[in-house]
């Protein structure tokens, strides 16, 4: 079902999402889809859960900042993807079993077997989750010529005088935009400043 949905996300946007279109996917009833996941809620949870099967294995012994930087860039690899997926949820929070079993508990177990309290271990497991979350709903990474164009667009409609960085600087601003580089610096720079010592 959470393929289906994927694909259909993937083809035809958000709006495009119903027990009754993934039903039509799979070849069956609607009444199918909805015993299996409730209400579109239950779907949604069903397509984030899955995200978890695309999420990479971190190799044993590998240090803190390694693991939780291929934890992190695999999420958001696995997010930027799905820009659809990404604007159903909305805020609901990723609280799915398989997710929380291969991103959420490995990482606090790492943080705290680094030296980080629990309490720290959930604060910087939150901040990352948060950098990426945001910078993989910023805009639509599939399509970054559009995404440009759309952002050239309104900063154009803007009065030079009273946002004369913005509209002045268009060939520094456009580029960062959609340059997947700005997270990663910012996920590395988040996590050499929480680098438990000695870990």
């Amino acid at each position: 079902m959470a393929a289906a949905a994927f694909a259909l996300l993937a083809e035809d946007g958000p709006g495009a999402l119903s027990f009754r279109t993934v039903a039509a996917r799979l070849g069956v009833a609607h009444a199918t889809v909805q015993r299996r996941c409730g209400d579109l809620a239950g779907l949604l949870d069903l397509c984030a859960d899955q995200l978890a099967a695309e999420l990479p294995d971190i190799p044993p012994g590998s240090d803190w900042a390694t693991a939780t930087e291929t934890r992190f860039r695999g999420l958001y690899a696995a997010l930027t993807a799905r820009p659809g997926l990404l604007a159903l949820r909305g805020g609901r929070p990723w609280l799915g079993p398989r997710l929380l079993g291969k991103l959420v508990e490995p990482q606090l177990a790492d943080s705290v077997a680094a030296g980080m309290t629990p309490e720290a271990a959930f604060v910087t497991y939150r901040q990352l989750y948060l950098l990426t979350l945001g910078s993989a709903t910023f805009v639509d990474h599939r399509d970054p010529e559009g995404a440009v164009a759309l952002t050239r667009t309104a900063l154009a409609a803007l009065d030079p005088a009273e946002f004369p960085l913005l509209t002045g600087h268009l060939a520094a601003v456009l580029p960062v935009t959609v340059d997947h580089e700005v997270y990663y610096a910012a996920l590395r720079a988040l996590i050499h400043a929480a680098e438990p010592p000695g870990a």
